[in-house]
């Protein structure tokens, strides 16, 4: 019988996988995806709207910046709010939220109210991306933690390439509208998914007690196969446990802030990447059907590199596998202006992506492991949302620069230095529980 807190986690630890993780690890595999898929439904519907409309593309970046804001809020300020209510409750939320107002965008009019109805939107993605890297993190076994938490986080650019192919169907039959429609039912559709077969944390049910806590736990451990409790077991009380100040304090503020460069700088170089990529394949001289291509190659090689970097973090160390993974995406970065005009492009493009997205999220597994149960949600949602200031940056620095008249090769060249920065960031990080 389990008589602590940490008693769950090792048993976690020492016993095969269960329906119940592989579960919960599937359900916030497919609630990335979800994210992956609204963050970038405004991108493939931009141009129907502006066309519909007539108003120019300036006035739509605002409602790119709108949800950017919305993302960045919501994990700072909504995000930390699951280290109280609870994993669970926080994803569905977050769920409810992003659908109805995903769907409510298909009715907008104008740009304000789009603009609006996308920080919303931004609001429930940005919480939602904090949330299932906690849980997932909280039902993996430690010995394959970086590799689970990693695959979660693989969600994100299949979400992506899946919305890019039903948009091309969807938007010449039905419209811009129809896309909304399609994306916020969609997101909807998986309510019912995550009430029935998503397991709340153990870690935070035995800290944060709430109603039924023994009940609820010895119902999650008998489906795991391990004994229940008896009753609950003494902890020890941390004041302020769910505060933002402990972030900041004692050990945890020097790698706290090392995370934050870290999210901040890769945030701003993926950013970069993921906003002017169409743009500067055309500019490379390859025909602008390829640009569109090209952002689909991008998150697929983004997803093997996702998955490829959980794998080797196992073998060789999470902090060195991404300093390798981002290190790589420099140095690419740096020779991407060799193959301008040649359909290398789009080879270098997949490269890029395996090697910058594959070590950009494994900062997320990082932040999982640094931070005890009672702040999990809070460290990572902060971490998150110091990232987002970095995306928010990243293309604006870039359009001024190609304003400027900087060319292709060049702007790589300069977001390669933010994106090693990250990686002896994340090497700086010292904790005794990442590898």
């Amino acid at each position: 019988m389990p008589s602590t807190e940490t008693d769950i986690t090792t048993l976690i630890d020492q016993q095969k996988m269960t329906a119940v993780q592989y579960g919960t690890i599937l359900i916030c595999f497919l609630m990335n995806m979800l994210d992956g898929m609204d963050v970038l439904v405004i991108a493939f519907t931009a141009s129907a709207i502006s066309g519909e409309w007539g108003v120019s593309p300036q006035a739509l970046g605002v409602v790119f910046s709108a949800a950017l804001v919305g993302m960045t809020m919501g994990a700072l300020f909504i995000a930390p709010q699951a280290d109280k209510i609870g994993r669970k409750a926080m994803i569905l939320g977050c769920a409810l939220l992003m659908g109805i107002s995903i769907f409510a965008t298909s009715f907008a009019d104008t740009v304000n109210q789009l603009m609006i109805l996308r920080f919303i939107s931004g609001l429930g993605i940005g919480s939602m991306l904090a949330s299932v890297s906690t849980l997932a993190s909280e039902y993996a076994p430690n010995k394959s933690k970086d590799f689970w938490v990693s695959l979660v986080m693989g969600g994100y650019p299949i979400g992506a390439v899946l919305a890019g192919l039903v948009a091309a169907e969807i938007i010449p039959s039905m419209g811009w509208r129809g896309m909304f429609q399609f994306a916020g039912i969609a997101t909807l559709i998986t309510i019912p998914l995550a009430l029935f077969f998503l397991a709340e944390s153990l870690e935070y049910l035995v800290k944060k007690r709430p109603q039924n806590a023994l009940q609820k736990i010895n119902r999650i451990l008998a489906k795991m196969q391990i004994a229940a409790y008896e009753e609950l077991p003494q902890i020890k009380e941390t004041a302020n446990a769910g505060s933002v100040t402990r972030l900041l304090k004692g050990e945890l503020k020097g790698q706290t802030l090392f995370l934050w460069l870290a999210f901040f700088m890769a945030f701003a170089t993926l950013y970069f990447l993921l906003s002017w990529i169409p743009k500067l394949t055309t500019a490379a001289g390859m025909p602008e059907r390829l640009g569109i291509y090209s952002g689909t190659v991008f998150n697929l090689g983004s997803f093997v590199g996702i998955v490829a970097l959980g794998g080797m973090a196992v073998k060789i160390g999470l902090r060195k596998t991404i300093f390798i993974f981002l290190g790589s995406a420099a140095v690419l970065m740096m020779l991407f202006g060799n193959f301008s005009g040649s359909f290398m492009v789009l080879v270098m493009f997949g490269v890029i992506g395996f090697a910058m997205q594959g070590g950009f999220v494994g900062l997320y597994p990082v932040a999982a492991r640094m931070y005890p149960a009672e702040i999990r949600t809070t460290g990572i949602g902060w971490a998150i949302g110091a990232g987002r200031f970095g995306a928010i940056l990243g293309p604006i620095i870039a359009g001024q620069l190609v304003g400027a008249g900087f060319s292709m090769a060049t702007n790589f060249i300069i977001f390669a230095i933010p994106c090693i920065i990250a990686g002896f960031a994340a090497m700086a990080i010292k904790s005794k529980n990442v590898s």
